[in-house]
């Protein structure tokens, strides 16, 4: 009765959204799409460009060309970031960066299958039970989440956590000041700017592994302070996944 009941529920919904959101791309408005891909078509979602080695084996970055072995960039050898390493699902430009842009500042939380798909399809086979504790989303300060109504990293974090089974403590990192925006800052100003910006709540067990998860992965200042954070308060070692990669 329960499985018949949620059937028809999921069946209910998909009717409601399809009456609100009709099924037709809101990128292009050129050809039809479904809820399941947050409502990007085939066309849009084949225009993302996933990031693919060669990268940075601290940060990520993909270079173009053929490089043999593995290595690290220039800014990672200059700002030796605290993390792991950190990784993004694709490239942020054009179809992904104006799905991010509605989903962050318009609410567009339609759009959301779409960015947890490419971020699960890329981090599934590494963020597993076996090799990590537990997923950890960036946290917003109560000012921005209280004016954007939802944090996107604690969204997304969980869709990871649902389709890798490694849990999820969306409290354990608290971001303690609110500071100036990244957006016109150089490199070094946005490590600074970000110095001591997140906060441990309560213990973490000694030697934990966690996976911080955002939205996007410009230079790292973000996700490094929030690592620092973590690797002070005893983590054993900090990875970062990212939907997207700029910079």
């Amino acid at each position: 009765m329960g499985f018949v009941l949620a059937r028809a529920t999921k069946k209910w919904i998909q009717a409601a959204l399809s009456f609100v959101y009709p099924e037709w791309c809101k990128l292009c408005d050129g050809m039809r799409a479904a809820p399941g891909h947050g409502f990007v078509c085939e066309r849009c979602r084949g225009a993302v460009r996933r990031v693919q080695p060669p990268w940075c084996e601290r940060c990520g970055r993909p270079f173009q060309g053929a490089i043999s072995g593995t290595f690290v960039c220039s800014q990672c050898l200059d700002i030796r970031p605290v993390y792991t390493f950190a990784r993004a699902a694709a490239v942020y430009q054009d179809t992904l960066l104006e799905a991010i842009h509605r989903y962050k500042y318009n609410r567009a939380l339609y759009i959301e299958p779409f960015l947890a798909a490419l971020l699960t399809e890329a981090a599934r086979n590494v963020v597993t039970p076996a090799e990590w504790d537990v997923i950890v989303p960036v946290p917003l300060h109560w000012k921005k989440k209280w004016h954007r109504e939802f944090n996107q990293a604690e969204r997304l974090a969980r869709r990871l956590a649902k389709a890798t089974g490694v849990p999820i403590q969306p409290r354990l990192l608290r971001r303690k000041t609110h500071t100036p925006s990244q957006t016109k800052l150089t490199r070094e100003e946005r490590f600074e700017n970000m110095r001591g910006a997140f906060e441990v709540r309560g213990r973490v067990r000694p030697g934990l592994r966690v996976v911080v998860v955002d939205d996007v992965f410009t230079t790292g200042a973000t996700t490094n302070a929030c690592a620092a954070a973590l690797l002070d308060a005893g983590a054993g070692s900090v990875c970062v996944w990212t939907v997207a990669r700029g910079g």
